[in-house]
């Protein structure tokens, strides 16, 4: 168990308020640098003098609304407020999905919330032209942005890029204390006195930040002693009883349960993985953190097939296995208030991620086990030892080598992807490349592609995997993303970059030379029918970057990601009562103080869906981080548009229904097969909403989770038979033609006449001259 690891709630408020309130004085624990580099900051924001300072509210304007109150105050202040949002709820009644069907049950939903009735097809992209739709990609600047991204860097959406999904901490469940506890018989002196020191420290914060109080609450009751018991008794409700609680308790349970962190250092197809779960499975209760859905799925299988009972819990799906009392899970799901004996933390380099790297320094820091095993490269060991010493944790390091050597062939394929061979894995790096590698291999050879790419959803990844690896199939070649990298098992021979240069979002980069490494190091895995590695590229001019790539050592990583939990953001913003939700994230920001070995992730994304959502009243600021955490494509407008509306439907406290139907049948164009992946994507993101709200305001899961399932599979069909080129899933718009400056004559129309049977006379090769 990992004590040390329970106190930085406590440890962050109390740091907030010291300066503040004079019943709780600083105590002298020794704190981790992640418990107070993030909210130490709040103490030195200025004060608003408002010692009853209501949680952020962007609709707070008038004061009507009470700060304090639960969800059941929140929904009947979102009652009042109806008709503020009105034309949000209107632009979305309005959108006209299926005219046939618009009077069919309540606003055109039925009881699947599935808009018309009897399980209607729709063809594929048919609100395409919708203007609701066109109005929101307007009004949110999806028209004239990432013009010159024909690139498409594929990768920068995974399911899990913006957040696939935040773990949400249980709640206390009670509030009173167990009136059968009794200290020496002295139980009716210990309840009145326990009031009182409750009331004179717990429920004067409750103001400030009412989330983490109930939360410290259901720590104190568990946690305390009786021997602390009786001397907070005997002290009374005074500074000295709240003192001696923080610095005395709480220093004798920091020392001497330190856990054991065991580092597997390696490359891929080193076994260091392999070996952690033996662990994880040999143990009574044990949790598996894994950086995708695709491979938490993947250890649910092998483990439950192993005879070991396991659940799964990923942001979008929960599978329960009865008895079970091991875990494997997206690492933005880990709960940190669980106890186990085994937690196992894969590709633990993650940590650097500009983006998500925040949740694996949270599953590092607050995991509580006996045993923590971490899966990565050698790019973070350092600043992994420098935090277990400062947090007195033992850390063992087992490093490991490939099985086998990788091999760099000379023999690049010469420009010419008729060289391609049986078992080649050829990675590109946008979704246009991929599927013109794949039409020129299947048009010049006779071999037949899979694909792999981060926005296709798991199921469809792993059935195109399993086509690859199958021997009696003509499916001999993958053509794939660096989605490949990881999350898969696949028996690749050779691994062939397209280019080793890639869109980054702003400009055409290299790309670095770890991700270089990951890929390359996938080719050759012990047990399949390629034990030995090998990797080359498409062009001679690149062949000298990736050897150059694979001879570096791994750069070691000299900081990692953090960012705040919603606690922490609810402190923040009782500071800030009447900013919005996107200005309070710059302001936390911009005044956040992270030693040296931290950085705050990037959130650009979480502001932009922050801002989309400003026009929504009525929501709460959990209701606000909840859904701008939502796993969304920012660059997919239509993505965008239901996020929106998903959010709207629930500030009105109605059911939020998917108004979306099935496809009739797979793609026969890239069109068809882009609106594929945005209807998964929105299903997606509307399961891992259910999740973060109450049942009955997403009610329509089962449903949702029998389109998911359908849609994927029609999408691993489109991919088997595609043979199209590939559309940007934004169009540009048609520059504006430029008028000529000054007057001009109206040309007379006998001559345009003329001139135009002119040109339908001349031949065209003729006209083609004429023109220049």
């Amino acid at each position: 168990m990992l004590p040390n690891r329970c106190f930085h709630s406590f440890s962050q408020f109390e740091n907030w308020v010291s300066d503040k309130h004079p019943f709780l004085p600083p105590s002298d624990v020794p704190r981790r640098e992640f418990s107070t580099g993030l909210v130490g900051l709040v103490g030195k924001v200025k004060d608003s003098g408002d010692a009853n300072v209501r949680p952020f509210s962007s609709v707070v304007e008038n004061g009507d609304d009470d700060g304090g109150g639960e969800d059941d105050g929140m929904r009947d202040s979102r009652n009042e407020r109806r008709m503020d949002g009105k034309y949000i709820l209107n632009s979305v009644k309005n959108v006209n999905f299926d005219s046939a069907n618009e009077h069919n049950g309540v606003d055109g939903f039925n009881e699947n919330g599935v808009y018309g009735s009897n399980d209607v097809e729709l063809g594929h992209g048919n609100d395409k032209d919708d203007r609701d739709i066109v109005d929101f990609m307007k009004i949110n600047g999806f028209d004239s942005e990432h013009e010159n991204s024909d690139e498409d860097d594929i990768d920068d959406f995974k399911e899990n890029d913006v957040c696939d999904s935040r773990a949400v901490e249980s709640e206390c469940e009670s509030d009173d204390m167990n009136s059968d506890r009794t200290v020496n018989g002295k139980q009716v002196t210990f309840v009145i006195r326990w009031n009182c020191i409750r009331n004179s420290v717990i429920m004067k914060m409750v103001s400030f930040f009412p989330t983490a109080v109930h939360k410290f609450r259901a720590f104190f009751l568990d946690k305390c002693s009786a021997d602390v018991t009786e001397h907070l008794i005997s002290l009374g409700p005074s500074n000295a009883a709240v003192k001696s609680y923080c610095a005395t308790y709480m220093v004798s349970l920091r020392s001497g349960n330190e856990a054991k962190d065991y580092y597997h250092c390696g490359p891929t197809n080193s076994g260091k993985t392999y070996n952690a779960l033996q662990r994880f499975m040999e143990a009574k209760k044990g949790i598996y953190c894994s950086p995708l859905r695709l491979l938490a799925m993947e250890v649910f299988d092998k483990v439950n097939a192993q005879g070991v009972y396991c659940s799964l819990l990923t942001g979008q799906e929960k599978k329960f296995v009865p008895f079970s009392n091991h875990v494997a899970c997206t690492v933005e799901m880990v709960s940190t208030e669980e106890l186990y004996d085994v937690a196992v933390i894969d590709e633990i380099q993650m940590m650097s991620d500009p983006y998500r790297g925040y949740a694996w320094t949270r599953a590092l820091l607050g995991l509580k086990a006996d045993e923590i095993h971490l899966c990565g490269d050698p790019t973070v060991l350092n600043i992994v030892r420098k935090i277990c010493s400062e947090t007195g944790d033992e850390l063992h390091e087992h490093h490991y080598d490939r099985f086998k050597p990788l091999v760099v062939e000379a023999k690049t394929l010469l420009g010419d992807l008729k060289n391609v061979r049986s078992g080649d894995c050829v990675v590109a790096f946008s979704r246009r490349e991929i599927f013109e590698v794949k039409m020129a291999i299947e048009k010049h050879t006779s071999h037949r592609c899979c694909v792999i790419y981060g926005a296709l959803p798991p199921e469809t990844r792993r059935q195109q995997a399993n086509l690859f690896n199958d021997q009696d199939n003509e499916f001999d070649v993958l053509v794939a993303s660096d989605a490949v990298g990881m999350g898969l098992n696949l028996n690749i021979r050779r691994v062939v970059f397209y280019s080793l240069s890639k869109y980054n979002g702003d400009k055409i980069v290299a790309v670095p030379a770890s991700q270089v490494k990951q890929i390359a190091g996938r080719a050759g895995r012990r047990g399949s029918r390629y034990p030995d590695g090998l990797t080359t590229t498409l062009h001679l001019d690149d062949l000298d970057y990736l050897i150059e790539c694979l001879k570096q050592p791994f750069e070691e990583v000299k900081k990692v990601g953090l960012f705040p939990f919603f606690e922490q953001v609810e402190l923040f913003a009782g500071q800030f009562p009447n900013v919005t939700f996107c200005q309070l994230l710059e302001k936390f920001g911009e005044n956040c103080r992270l030693d040296g070995s931290y950085f705050l992730c990037r959130h650009d994304h979480i502001k932009k869906v922050a801002n989309m959502l400003e026009k929504v009243q009525g929501l709460s600021l959990e209701d606000r981080f909840n859904f701008c955490f939502a796993p969304v494509n920012i660059r997919d407008p239509k993505a965008m548009y239901h996020l929106l509306r998903f959010a709207s439907a629930y500030s009105q406290n109605v059911p939020v229904s998917i108004a979306m139907g099935l496809p009739k049948g797979s793609a026969k164009n890239d069109g068809e097969l882009l609106d594929l992946e945005t209807k998964h994507q929105v299903l997606s993101m509307y399961l891992w909403l259910s999740h973060q709200f109450r049942e009955e305001t997403f009610p329509y899961v089962k449903k949702v989770e029998e389109m998911a399932v359908s849609i994927a599979e029609l999408l691993g069909k489109s991919l088997v038979n595609a043979c199209w080129k590939p559309e940007s899933r934004q169009r540009r718009k048609p520059k504006p033609e430029e008028k000529k400056e000054g007057y001009e004559r109206p040309r007379s129309l006998v001559k345009l006449h003329e001139k135009k049977r002119a040109d339908k006379s001349m031949p065209a090769g003729d006209s083609s001259k004429a023109t220049a």
